[in-house]
């Protein structure tokens, strides 16, 4: 079992920045973040196996994730945030695969929140 917790949520305006925190219990083959806005699907933001990372279209050029084992953490930096970006953001990790499928990843955080006002 691998535990996540995440922080560094919180309110913003557009154009701001916020960065996100996972600490989790164990390593895993790839970790990642996901979003999800009340009434729609879970959505994938980003992910990363080793060197290999992967991007959502939406937030490409704006978010970027990154890993520090040595410290257990998966950190989520997000630049010029805009209104849409406003989610539930979850930390998630899978010990066998990548990628946007939200029933591929075997592990998720409790989530946290982050709102974007105009």
């Amino acid at each position: 079992q691998v535990q996540l917790v995440e922080s560094g949520g919180g309110s913003v305006q557009a154009g701001g920045s916020l960065r996100l925190s996972c600490v989790y219990s164990d390593s895993a083959y790839c970790m990642g973040w996901f979003r999800q806005v009340p009434g729609k699907e879970r959505e994938g933001v980003a992910t990363i196996a080793g060197e290999y990372i992967s991007y959502a279209d939406s937030v490409e050029g704006r978010f970027t994730i990154s890993r520090n084992n040595a410290q257990n953490t998966l950190y989520l930096l997000m630049n010029s945030l805009k209104p849409d970006d406003t989610a539930m953001y979850y930390c998630v990790a899978s010990s066998f695969v990548c990628g946007f499928e939200p029933s591929h990843w075997d592990y998720w955080g409790q989530g946290t929140q982050v709102t974007v006002s105009s």
